[in-house]
């Protein structure tokens, strides 16, 4: 079902702001009205839409007359004080959003909540698992694509244990996943829209089943087990088809509502990660809460195709839309940011991600990277951030899907920002260190070695020396002849400090 808070949220996107608001944003819209002069009937309905009123007063007394709960007016246009009594939601809406915009955006969500309620939504599966498994005297269960529930008829007391299992877990176990795998059950609901019959395994705790793909053309959406002991024929077959296309209007409605509001959603989300003055505005927008944020820097891999996986990682991360969800995501490019509401506990940016990575794929590798606490203002600097912790992560070997956290490597990001300066020309190409490494490749010398050792050691010979398996006075000889190559001036601090920088990149780079 359809309420105003959705509506304004969506809305939101296509530059509408809420003006006034009954009690309650929770208000239930169920039908679309379009004003007509040429109709002399009396019009009503929930969402009333003005088309060719131009006084905002009287966009408003003519909603009211078709007791709506909410009227779109057009910005510029003025509206009295009484206007806004009355408890009705008044949206203002930018003139140059198109009415035919707005009718697509609208139409769209009221109807598409009205079916839900009807039982012919995607939110009523269960309603629909149950009718069917009354039709076949089965229990029914419905999975996506990902072999993940989205449904199941109520009564469970006959359930096989696989079954009941399938339900606790809210998806098929592991195990059995790779039984019906190797049974050829996943490549044969890949290319066929037949039913199959999936023989017994009482060694696994499984019954039989009837499983038929649920497909939009060439696509899989999911998938119906019916539970019984012997394949479904006549009737029960043909209703058990049919159900597999019912199931997927009701998958494609919800995509197209959920596509509405992941591009309202990431347009949101790319602006306040480019940076912008409104960015307090934004957050509201976006229904996240006040306070700091962490920016995270997602890619997703599936062996060696680079970013194969970044548009389910997508999917998932934006699935349950509304006040369900702790952050807001956009895809930008091969990378996915969800701007997520964190202060300086990094554990739910972790908790997120692990979130991520239990659903998808288990062939896809996943590199994250996390920024550090940022105010609505800073998460262009956010992003910066969680890109350098990104670079970061990619670069280390091995590390399974932990994410590389700013404020826990800023260290490393200081020093990889300074080596790709280094690469890009702009580090100098003189100075004791550049110098001492040309002498070494030119006569085999080893004093970059000791200029290092001396310096972790912080100046005390015998450390340096311990070091570099050498006698201290060997450590000495060279530090002198050191002297005659390039100038050191090993007693000033910030010469010390800036050797120790040079090192530490060209370390990087070599």
């Amino acid at each position: 079902m359809l309420k105003l808070d959705r509506l304004v949220n969506v809305l939101g996107g296509y530059g509408a702001r809420l003006l006034t608001a009954p009690v309650s944003r929770q208000v239930e819209l169920r039908s679309v009205v379009v004003h007509d002069p040429a109709d002399p009937r009396p019009a009503s309905g929930d969402v009333f839409l003005p088309v060719g009123v131009e006084s905002a007063d009287e966009a408003v007394r003519l909603a009211r007359a078709a007791r709506a709960a909410v009227v779109l007016v057009r910005e510029g246009a003025p509206l009295d004080a009484g206007a806004r009594d009355g408890g009705l939601a008044v949206l203002l809406v930018d003139p140059e959003v198109s009415w035919s915009q707005l009718f697509g955006v609208v139409y769209g969500l009221v109807l598409e909540g009205r079916e839900t309620e009807a039982g012919r939504g995607p939110t009523d599966l269960f309603s629909f698992a149950d009718t069917l498994a009354g039709e076949l005297a089965s229990p029914v269960t419905i999975e996506d694509q990902m072999s993940r529930v989205l449904a199941y008829s109520g009564s469970q007391q006959a359930a096989d244990p696989v079954r009941l299992e399938t339900i606790l877990g809210r998806r098929v176990p592991e195990g059995m996943r790779r039984l019906l795998e190797s049974r050829g059950v996943f490549a044969h609901l890949a290319t066929s829209e037949e039913p199959l019959f999936v023989e017994p395994a009482p060694e696994h705790g499984l019954r039989g089943r009837m499983v038929v793909a649920v497909r939009a053309g060439r696509e899989l959406l999911g998938s119906i087990w019916v539970e019984c002991e012997r394949p479904l024929t006549g009737t029960a077959r043909t209703v058990l088809s049919d159900g597999a296309r019912a199931v997927a209007l009701h998958l494609l409605r919800s995509r197209v509502s959920a596509d509405l509001e992941r591009q309202v959603e990431s347009d949101l989300v790319i602006q306040l990660l480019e940076g912008t003055a409104d960015a307090p505005a934004l957050v509201s927008r976006l229904g996240l809460p006040g306070g700091q944020f962490r920016v995270i820097a997602l890619q997703a891999h599936i062996g060696e195709e680079r970013h194969a996986a970044i548009l389910l990682a997508f999917e998932r991360a934006t699935t349950g839309f509304g006040w369900s969800r702790p952050g807001r995501s956009a895809l930008f490019g091969n990378t996915l940011y969800t701007v997520l509401p964190c202060g300086n506990d990094v554990t739910p940016a972790r908790d997120w991600l692990a979130g991520i990575v239990n659903v998808l794929p288990r062939q896809v590798t996943v590199f994250a990277g996390v920024g550090g606490p940022a105010a609505p203002a800073q998460l262009a600097a956010g992003r910066q951030e969680a890109d350098e912790s990104l670079a970061l992560r990619t670069a280390r070997p091995g590390g399974g899907a932990q994410p590389v956290v700013y404020d826990e490597s800023w260290d490393e990001i200081l020093l990889q920002r300074l080596r790709a300066a280094a690469s890009a020309g702009r580090t100098p190409a003189r100075g004791p260190v550049a110098d001492l490494t040309r002498h070494d490749a030119e006569h085999g010398t080893r004093y970059i070695e000791t200029l290092r050792a001396w310096l972790e050691a912080q100046g005390e010979l015998g450390e340096a020396a311990a070091r570099l398996g050498l006698h201290p006075n060997t450590v000495r000889y060279r530090l002198r002849k050191m002297g005659t190559i390039t100038t050191l001036r090993l007693d000033a601090p910030e010469k010390r400090l800036a050797m120790i920088i040079a090192l530490a990149v060209d370390q990087g780079l070599s």
